[in-house]
């Protein structure tokens, strides 16, 4: 079949999170690359992301001194997957991931950290890690990339102050007032290095900014051709082969050739509701989600139609999250808050139905009632006394001792009242007392009989030690109480192609379709339904990118 092309180029990336390191990667091996971003601006839901990434066996984390071995991380995954996912992918994904740590400070100006003690979410299980295996990128000066700067994504779990605050930092935001002599160090170097760095016309940026801000420094720096305003309408086959794409660039069609490959590094279809609805619950509404909003599903269905398998479409990345004011407003983050003393989630019958510590994708799922198979845990509350509230963050920007927003009472999704039958009869749960009671009993204990809550290290991770026991479990102590309304929201769904070990899109019959290559939320998730530690899913994003660009290269085979 013969084709008129406007452009031609080796690769095709679809999507500028994590597809641009297989972008840059692509660019390296010789490989003429362009990058077509849909929105105006580059990052994706990367960008707005925590920025940690899960990569066992990093030369970073074997520097802190934290030595491992690929055989108990494989053993690790091995007990949480089962056959939800190849086994193949995950040991391409074990083997490459030491490498693309070292290839991300190889190849941009980021510089990486271990996040030491961020526990994997399962790290009781055999071959797991209480040390952690997850890095992030040390604070990246954003101006650097001169007028780029404005292209990349602005973060949604930044700072109330011009302050660039990492993963690691956060949990210490949380003991200023339980542990200053530690904590105020830390937030105080982080202060000066936000504000100082603006007199010296710097903006030291962290998390997901800037990580994808130092991915996009380095496609550029690889001669990648990056382009914004140009969403994909088609993938173009010949015979059996993907050969190409059209993209809608700034109103006009535009056919480019992709000589070697197709990457798509598109995301999810997190802002898709239909598609939300049919694969996962009709339970969620729009503005519950934290990603990008371009993560609309659209090349899901456009991989579909010319063959390729979609696999685990129920499944998302879920993170817990303060109910939004509005569908516009957005939801405010629930990480930490989750595993604090003083603190316990209820649902309608005013009593407990989790642990409330565990890792957030197993919290969203157990809320929408998805592991227990029972209904719906909603509406779900946060309930929680005065102590708590002048004690920690809220929300990731209500300080400790700062008022709820007066918004969040005026839209019902907050409460306050001096006595918990007074706050019980406000929100219209009179089984609260009784759950509140029971629950007391167990925190006062500090053992929780019914739900394990700060058994293991990844729960205690986020907790309060200088609250002993058990830094997860303190009994409700004088009011004022509160009472937040919390949802199941998500980083983005983590359903999609279905790939090999080499990224290459899969037919329903397992063959690959070729040209064809499929990442990070654009591809059915490498773990299958969990989530195996902090960073997994840009993790697997950026090993795959750089898996795919190689095997595009015939680098792999």
């Amino acid at each position: 079949m013969e084709h008129t092309w406007d452009e031609s180029y080796d690769v095709v990336v679809v999507g500028s999170g994590t597809g641009l390191m297989a972008a840059m990667t692509a660019a390296k091996n010789g490989l003429s690359t362009i990058v077509v971003e849909k929105t105006e601006v580059f990052g994706g839901s990367t960008a707005m992301s925590g920025g940690g990434m899960w990569m066992p066996n990093a030369s970073v984390i074997e520097r802190n001194g934290a030595v491992d071995t690929p055989q108990r991380v494989e053993t690790y995954l091995d007990h949480l997957c089962g056959d939800d996912s190849p086994r193949e992918r995950r040991s391409a994904f074990v083997k490459y991931a030491p490498v693309v740590a070292d290839a991300i400070e190889r190849y941009t100006p980021l510089v990486l950290s271990h996040m030491p003690e961020y526990a994997d979410y399962y790290s009781d299980v055999e071959g797991g890690s209480a040390i952690g295996r997850s890095v992030e990128a040390k604070p990246f000066d954003v101006k650097s990339l001169g007028d780029d700067a404005e292209l990349v994504r602005s973060g949604e779990m930044e700072a109330p102050v011009p302050m660039p605050v990492t993963s690691v930092d956060y949990k210490w935001m949380n003991l200023m007032r339980s542990k200053p002599v530690t904590a105020f160090p830390k937030i105080t170097k982080r202060l000066v290095q936000g504000v100082g760095g603006m007199a010296l016309k710097r903006e030291y940026v962290a998390g997901g900014l800037a990580l994808a801000a130092g991915l996009y420094a380095g496609a550029k720096a690889a001669g990648v051709t990056l382009r914004n305003n140009a969403g994909v309408t088609e993938l173009i086959k010949d015979g059996d082969r993907v050969v190409g794409v059209v993209v809608n660039s700034n109103g006009k069609d535009v056919r480019i050739n992709a000589k070697k490959a197709v990457i798509l590094a598109n995301g999810g279809f997190d802002r898709n509701m239909e598609m939300r609805h049919k694969y996962q619950s009709e339970h969620l509404e729009d503005g519950w989600q934290f990603g990008n909003p371009g993560a609309t599903g659209e090349v899901h269905k456009m991989a579909e139609s010319i063959g390729a398998e979609l696999v685990l479409m129920d499944q998302t990345w879920w993170f817990p999250a303060i109910k939004p004011v509005s569908k516009d407003a957005g939801p405010a983050v629930l990480l930490a808050e989750r595993s604090l003393p003083g603190s316990l989630i209820v649902d309608k019958t005013g009593h407990r139905f989790m642990n409330e510590s565990i890792d957030y994708m197993r919290a969203g799922k157990t809320i929408l009632g998805m592991d227990d198979g029972e209904e719906p845990h909603l509406p779900a509350w946060l309930i929680f006394d005065k102590k708590y509230r002048d004690s920690y963050v809220l929300g990731g920007g209500v300080m400790p001792g700062m008022p709820l927003p007066k918004e969040w009472y005026e839209a019902g999704i907050a409460f306050k009242a001096d006595t918990i039958q007074e706050l019980a009869a406000k929100m219209g749960v009179d089984g609260l007392p009784d759950g509140v009671k029971h629950f007391n009993v167990l925190a006062a204990q500090a053992n929780d009989d019914d739900f394990q809550r700060g058994n293991t290290h990844y729960d205690r991770y986020y907790g309060d030690p200088t609250n002993t026991p058990n830094p997860c479990l303190r009994p409700l102590g004088k009011g004022p109480y509160y009472a937040i309304e919390i949802v199941p929201g998500d980083l983005g769904t983590c359903g999609g192609v279905s790939a090999d070990e080499y990224g290459r899109a899969l037919t329903p019959s397992g063959e690959p379709i070729e040209g064809l290559y499929a990442i990070g939320n654009a591809a059915g998730n490498a773990f299958g339904k969990v989530y195996p530690g902090a960073g997994a899913t840009i993790g697997q994003g950026v090993v795959f990118g750089y898996i795919a660009a190689l095997h595009a290269a015939g680098k792999l085979n």
